[in-house]
């Protein structure tokens, strides 16, 4: 059934100068059919833009929206800083927040959604102690932005599958539930069992034809260990292109460039795709990434929660810090994250690369879009400028920081959300 074109009038498109001319964007049945003055179509919606820039819309994609206690009270840090400490800190804490788990995975994801961002990969937790309920709010948070953003749910096992006897189960169930992947994490460093991680991971992958992301915060030669057992798997199950490593500390940790660039090599071979958080420590050589052809996404992980203080669900913030950590300076550069950020991170859920030369704004590309009142690309990085008009798939999802259909009040803090 066709639906009403939205045009765009006044833009300038991916303007990397002040002076850039402005222009008219046309999206209908959710695609860009015209970048230039067509004369607009009976019954479109038009959008004045006053010579605001339109870049591709961003993406999260290594969020865990189970994970934060955005627009709560602030608690002070209380982990012991290590792996398994962090994560039973989360899980001792999590059900006494002040709202409701359901309302907290809305709110994270209305957030997200105002700052520009339209691409979701969300993890849910799922162990033998939360069982389904972290799913579940994330399924829910899906389920009322269906119309604003594209979103997947990774089953994810934060406690391992080994060291927690039961989660292959709930993991099983949770994509029978409707979750699109299946989680891993450091089957070496957290597990201490990684044959047994891997198989179990892999082989419901085989049995289920659903994808795979593995947190892989393991360094050094153990990490390059781990990322050869995953492609290994990756090549014997035809699962090239439906395999994502998050974090992947180990491309950061070499001893060497040639022993990175190995790697490398390795992850492009089985197209196998990378995700990360622009951390401080840990930066991913994301030019050389890129230049192997091996796609990139970006995240914000947990925000403001019982792991780190950090966090503000702004996608447009998190390129800025993409951009720092990564030293970009040249406007090129910051451009790069930027594509990194939007055109990368739907690389990541829809397993198909971007040649280097897109905008993100060509005729045919999907109608998901950001406005912002800023001279180019760049100064709207460096400057965060806040975002005019969010669109997804030629429909306006949010205006002037603000999400139009909040999933957040829409719900009362119902105690047995708890």
């Amino acid at each position: 059934m066709a639906t009403a074109s939205l045009v765009l009038d006044n833009v300038r498109l991916f303007p990397r100068t002040a002076d850039a001319p402005t222009t008219r964007l046309t999206i209908t049945d959710g695609i860009i059919t015209s970048t230039d003055r067509s004369p607009i179509p009976d019954g479109a919606i038009v959008e004045d833009c006053r010579g605001a820039l339109v870049m591709p819309s961003l993406g999260d994609v290594h969020a865990h929206l189970d994970s934060n206690r955005l627009d709560l009270p602030f608690r002070p840090h209380t982990s012991d800083g290590s792996l398994i400490g962090l994560i039973t800190n989360d899980v001792e804490n999590w059900r006494t927040a002040e709202k409701s788990i359901t309302w907290r995975t809305n709110n994270a994801l209305d957030r997200i959604l105002a700052s520009g961002a339209t691409t979701i990969r969300s993890h849910a937790q799922v162990d033998p102690q939360t069982q389904l309920d972290r799913f579940h709010a994330v399924l829910d948070a899906r389920e009322r932005h269906s119309n604003a953003v594209d979103m997947q749910i990774v089953a994810f096992p934060q406690l391992g599958i080994v060291r927690a006897p039961g989660a292959l189960d709930l993991m099983r169930a949770a994509l029978a539930e409707g979750a699109d992947l299946i989680g891993g994490i450091d089957p070496c460093g957290l597990e201490k069992d990684p044959v047994t991680h891997l198989n179990a991971v892999f082989s419901l992958a085989e049995d289920t034809g659903k994808g795979i992301d593995i947190h892989l915060h393991e360094r050094g030669s153990l990490g390059a260990f781990t990322l050869g057992l995953i492609a290994e798997r990756t090549h014997a199950l035809g699962m090239e292109g439906k395999v994502t490593v998050s974090h992947c500390f180990a491309l950061a940790s070499q001893e060497s460039n040639r022993e990175r660039d190995e790697l490398i090599s390795l992850l492009a071979d089985a197209d196998i795709a990378v995700t990360t958080i622009a951390p401080a420590g840990g930066v991913l050589p994301v030019h050389a990434l890129r230049e192997a052809g091996v796609r990139v996404g970006l995240g914000e992980d947990g925000m403001r929660d019982y792991w780190s203080p950090y966090g503000t669900a702004d996608v447009l913030d998190r390129t800025w810090q993409l951009a720092f950590t990564q030293g970009a300076r040249e406007d090129a550069d910051v451009e790069l994250m930027v594509k990194i950020a939007s055109l990368g991170s739907r690389s990541i859920l829809s397993g198909c690369d971007y040649a280097a030369s897109d905008t993100g704004l060509e005729v045919g590309q999907p109608g998901s879009v950001v406005v912002i009142d800023a001279e180019t690309v760049t100064s709207a990085v460096m400057d965060r400028v806040p975002r005019q008009l969010v669109v997804h798939r030629g429909r306006v999802v949010a205006r002037d920081n603000n999400p139009l259909n909040s999933g957040a009040a829409q719900i009362d803090d119902l105690a047995e959300d708890r």
